[in-house]
C-alpha cells in the first residue's frame, strides 16, 4: 500500500502541509483531488462537465484523474482512517459501499 502520492511533479495540485493527509489538494482550493474525482464518478460526469462544474481548466481535470487513478490505495487508506475516526466520534455514516 502506498503511503505518499507519487513523486510527479503535478501542475494544479499540491500537498498541505498542515493537514494529517498525504493527498494532494487543487492548489489555492481548499478542495482535494478525491472530492473532484468521486464526483466525476458518482455523477458520470465528463472530464469537460467536470471542469465547467468545479470552475477548473480542462488540464486540471486530467491531472485530478491521473492523480487519483496512480493513488487509489492511499486514497482509500485515508477515506477509511477518516471513517474510523468519524465513528469513535459517535458521528452515524451510512453503510460503505464496495465495489
Amino acid at each position: 500500500m502506498k503511503n505518499q502520492p507519487t513523486k510527479t511533479q503535478w501542475q494544479y495540485l499540491e500537498p498541505r502541509s498542515n493537514s494529517w493527509r498525504k493527498q494532494l489538494y487543487i492548489k489555492e482550493r481548499k478542495l482535494r483531488a478525491r472530492t473532484v474525482w468521486s464526483d466525476m464518478i458518482v455523477n458520470e460526469d465528463t472530464p469537460f462537465e467536470a471542469a465547467e462544474n468545479w470552475d477548473l481548466p480542462l488540464q486540471a481535470i486530467f491531472e485530478i484523474i491521473d492523480y487519483c487513478k496512480s493513488n487509489q490505495a492511499l486514497l482509500e487508506q485515508e477515506a477509511e482512517m477518516e471513517r474510523k475516526y468519524l465513528e469513535e466520534k459517535g458521528v452515524q455514516l451510512e453503510p460503505r459501499v464496495v465495489n
